[in-house]
């Protein structure tokens, strides 16, 4: 399935059940909440980690979609965008920083 088709079936799942479809600040505090299920079904191995995982996706797809974002089009865009970038590990942090990111003054 994509991610356009995706977004449209959560959207109509969210009007047919009478889900929250105005409330954009509502609807990232219940995101962050699956966030940290899925967290947590991690951290306990859970058997149920796909299915929050799941929830995240359609958390995301439903504000995609409450905010009129083409998630599949930004998603193939960042895709793109990432693809150009390079990467160099932070001596501190031992993360991966963008290389062409500027320099902070200290």
């Amino acid at each position: 399935m994509e991610i356009r088709s995706a977004q449209k079936l959560t959207w109509e799942n969210k009007l047919a059940k009478g889900f929250n479809t105005s409330e954009v600040p509502l609807e990232f505090c219940l995101l962050q909440g699956e966030v940290a299920e899925a967290f947590d079904a991690w951290r306990r191995t859970h058997d149920n980690l796909g299915e929050e995982l799941a929830d995240v996706a359609i958390y995301v797809m439903s504000l995609a979609e409450m905010t009129g974002v083409d998630l599949q089009e930004a998603v193939e865009q960042k895709l793109a965008k990432n693809a150009k970038r390079t990467y160099v590990k932070d001596e501190t942090s031992g993360t991966l920083v963008k290389a062409d990111k500027p320099e902070t003054s200290k």
